[in-house]
């Protein structure tokens, strides 16, 4: 068998050229693996970018064929997020890539939408801004949050005494401020400072439960935004600055008022019942008299229900929409004005904002509709209804007008929107002159304007004496146009201060206004020259 083998292979080394045969098998193996290049889908794609804060991204990704025809990568391109100054990058397409059209079944069809929505739904994702980095507290910091509150109030107040001027910030208007550089330093205080006890205590649904809807909403909104807060709320008492009373004067009236019995007594007694309650169980009330306590109420009779106790009455900060200077509730340098606005869908409180015209497109040069109620309305009307077709004074808007131009069109489309005063003071107009970016003109003798110890209100409205409604138009027409286009572009700066955001926003309306309370609560420490 062995010999067989060898005298095989003889034969075979004679008869077959094998310098040819390795030739010819080299040649079918470098077609083999350059067909293989074009046949097979390519391998995973990986690449890579720095990121703007300079950490190196990886990228990897696996792209079918027909993927990758109809679609090219091109660098990154920042995107920067309205409701922060944090800027990410997302990759961005510039086009498609054109593909001779195929013959697709209603499967495919349907995956392509499939596809399409969770391509939309990565784009959300990939723009919507990421929390906020972390960062590490300063040596001051941690300095200031281990004083006593007294202590930390103290060194406060001894930093608002040496304030730096403020040259520029991008953040704030300053013309629509009395002092732009205090109110900056104040604010800067009150987020690294500033700590809140809520007092657990009260039954629902008068207590901790808010009323988000309607004209009376402002209080409803800051309970809520301050009970979600984690920055400014403190869970010990003992490290707070201040302390909040949390009842709805809305709720208030809602459970305990008997209607037509014109009796807000009951309300007043209920409120001072609470105080004693919590001045015995804590020893918080006693220590200041309520001084660093705070209330928030937005309805009519807010001032009304304190009366019935003497230190809730005199001592406590009153943040009130009803702001009346001349009953003696209301104590300007202490109390806080609260702006009164309308709400009317709860999960999009910022609907009816902006879309203001220009003011070419404002033919109007006043507007006033509403019921007749309080002193200042019926007069507004007898001196402007149907009297001249520049002043568009009603009382409740007409069928015959309103088909013609809504009541949110007359204000788009006015110079001035009329805000007089009703049954009390303040008004939900002029808060929505300011959505709709025309200047308000507010007609309410004794009213201390809302935020009014931080905001300059000669910058962006107009106030007019009870006893001037007879020269109304004589008093709008003497402002030049200069002057007027300078306040309407101040209306629309000082906007943002008036918007309750679901997420509380840097210096939107629940930090102004905690920011007063704060200012008033930092008003009352006394620092030694010394």
């Amino acid at each position: 068998m062995k010999k067989l083998l060898q005298l095989v292979a003889v034969v075979l080394m004679k008869i077959i050229n094998w310098k040819k045969l390795f030739f010819l098998l080299a040649i079918m193996t470098a077609a083999g693996m350059v067909l293989q290049t074009y046949t097979l889908p390519p391998k995973t794609m990986a690449s890579f970018y720095t990121s703007l804060n300079g950490s190196t991204v990886h990228l990897s990704e696996t792209l079918s064929l027909e993927r990758s025809e109809q679609f090219h990568l091109v660098p990154t391109a920042p995107v920067v997020s309205s409701n922060s100054s944090f800027v990410q990058s997302v990759p961005v397409s510039e086009g498609r890539a054109r593909v001779s059209p195929l013959p697709r079944s209603s499967s495919s069809r349907r995956r392509r939408r499939r596809d399409a929505k969770i391509d939309r739904s990565n784009e959300q994702k990939a723009v919507s801004p990421p929390p906020p980095p972390r960062t590490l507290p300063t040596r001051l910091q941690r300095y200031i949050w281990s004083l006593p509150p007294d202590e930390a109030l103290v060194y406060a107040k001894r930093e608002m005494q040496n304030v730096s001027t403020v040259t520029e910030d991008p953040q704030l208007y300053a013309p629509l401020f009395r002092n732009v550089s205090v109110f900056k330093r104040s604010y800067e205080l009150m987020e690294t400072i500033l700590k809140v006890y809520i007092y657990p205590d009260g039954g629902r649904p008068i207590f901790h439960v808010p009323h988000l809807r309607g004209i009376y909403a402002s209080e409803g909104w800051f309970m809520k935004l301050i009970e979600e807060n984690r920055q400014f709320v403190s869970k010990d008492p003992k490290k707070a600055h201040l302390f909040y009373l949390p009842y709805s004067a809305r709720q208030l009236e809602m459970a305990l008022y008997v209607p037509n019995s014109h009796n807000m007594r009951p309300l007043s007694i209920f409120l001072r019942d609470y105080v004693y309650k919590i001045a015995a169980k804590y020893p918080f009330w006693n220590r200041t008299h309520g001084s660093d306590h705070f209330l928030v109420a937005c309805h009519d009779w807010g001032p009304y229900t304190v009366n019935e106790h003497q230190e809730l009455s005199r001592n406590t900060i009153k943040a009130l929409c009803n702001a009346d200077l001349s009953e003696g509730i209301f104590v300007a340098g202490k109390d806080v004005s609260l702006p009164e606005t309308t709400i009317k869908n709860p999960r999009r409180p910022l609907r009816n904002v902006g879309g203001g015209r220009r003011v070419s497109q404002r033919p109007i040069l006043a507007f006033f509709a509403g019921n007749m109620h309080g002193r200042v309305r019926p007069t507004l009307l007898k001196y402007w209804s149907d009297k001249d077709e520049d002043m568009r004074i009603y009382g409740p808007l007409p069928g015959r007008v309103s088909r013609k131009m809504t009541y949110i069109g007359h204000m788009k489309s006015s110079r001035f929107c009329i805000c007089p005063m009703g049954y009390e003071v303040n008004s939900p107009r002029i808060v929505e002159a300011i959505y709709f970016e025309c200047v308000p003109v507010i007609i309410a003798d004794n009213f201390a304007l809302p935020l009014n110890d931080v905001l300059d209100w000669t910058a962006f409205s107009v106030v007019v004496a009870e006893k001037d409604i007879p020269k109304l138009k004589e008093i709008l027409l003497a402002i030049p146009l200069r002057r007027y286009l300078v306040m309407q572009t101040n209306v629309k700066m000082v906007q943002k201060h008036f918007l309750w955001n679901p997420k509380p926003i840097k210096y939107d309306l629940f930090h102004m206004v905690l920011h007063s309370i704060w200012s008033s609560r930092l008003n009352q420490i006394q620092v030694s020259e010394s």
